[in-house]
């Protein structure tokens, strides 16, 4: 469905953010998109939504240019960003303005998101808190129904049990006709919604593999004493550490220790994903 090759982008007078970045992302899935902070999460979901043009590179929505700002092309996709400001109106007025731009924007979905997050039509914005104003966006941006959605740091702004209430509701959205890609740095936050896991780092993508691969050839707990092929382990994740699965009997992916992992040992984390994907 989206797919990115060779992609490069620069602020001015700094250097690459994004270097050489190739992916794709595909229907029926919702990806994690990790990185620390200043890693170029949210430039490259700028560029996917066509608020910055890269450099250089290739970007296309389902085989058509991303990259050129078609408005057929921008009403496919969808952006929650990270930083944002929202028109100092009530929240049905923001709705009957900016719904318009959506053929598939369902109004009764976004009320009835609205009163999940327990808001009403005749809201104010401007009288909202920050997480409020989020969950508004949130709401809108599910609404639209657009085929791609993107969401740079959702979960900023919320309280533990809105996060909750964020999983819930974005497990209940997904199906094989939507990709949902979400960028963040709070690796915790994403437990148990995400399928795929892309990381950037260092201006690179560092790893690109689904749950379903990373469960099938890692192992995560607390190893035995006498184990000797710990790829990767963490006195702050109680003992646990990451071990090739061999034999192993299958275990949750741990996201945080994986991210960690991949951050320090990445060479040898993909090593083992190439080698056995020629098995």
């Amino acid at each position: 469905m989206i797919s990115i090759k060779s992609l490069y982008y620069h602020y001015p007078k700094s250097s690459m953010v994004l270097n050489d970045i190739s992916a794709n992302f595909e229907r029926g899935n919702i990806y994690g998109l990790f990185g620390k902070n200043g890693e170029g999460k949210s430039t490259l979901l700028k560029i996917m939504s066509g608020l910055l043009y890269a450099k250089s590179g290739e970007y296309t929505v389902d085989h058509k240019s991303g990259l050129h700002r078609n408005a057929r092309t921008l009403q496919r996709l969808f952006l929650v960003p990270e930083d944002f400001e929202l028109s100092a109106v009530t929240i049905a007025t923001y709705q009957k303005i900016n719904g318009r731009f959506y053929p598939n924007f369902s109004k009764k979905q976004f009320y009835d998101l609205i009163a999940e997050f327990k808001l009403a039509p005749q809201h104010h914005i401007a009288r909202l808190s920050f997480g409020q104003k989020k969950k508004v966006l949130i709401a809108f941006g599910i609404a639209t129904n657009t085929p791609i959605l993107l969401m740079d740091e959702p979960t900023n702004g919320l309280d533990i049990p809105s996060k909750s209430q964020f999983r819930k509701i974005m497990a209940s959205i997904a199906d094989e006709n939507k990709c949902i890609i979400i960028s963040t740095h709070q690796v915790r936050d994403l437990h148990s919604l995400i399928n795929h896991i892309l990381v950037l780092d260092e201006a690179k993508v560092v790893f690109d593999a689904s749950l379903a691969k990373v469960s099938t050839e890692f192992w995560f707990g607390k190893p035995k004493s006498t184990e000797d092929s710990i790829i990767y382990t963490e006195a702050g994740f109680g003992g646990k550490s990451i071990l090739p699965r061999g034999n192993k009997e299958e275990t949750e992916v741990d996201l945080e220790l994986l991210f960690s992992a991949v951050l320090t040992q990445n060479t040898v984390i993909n090593t083992i994903l190439k080698t056995n994907d020629h098995d």
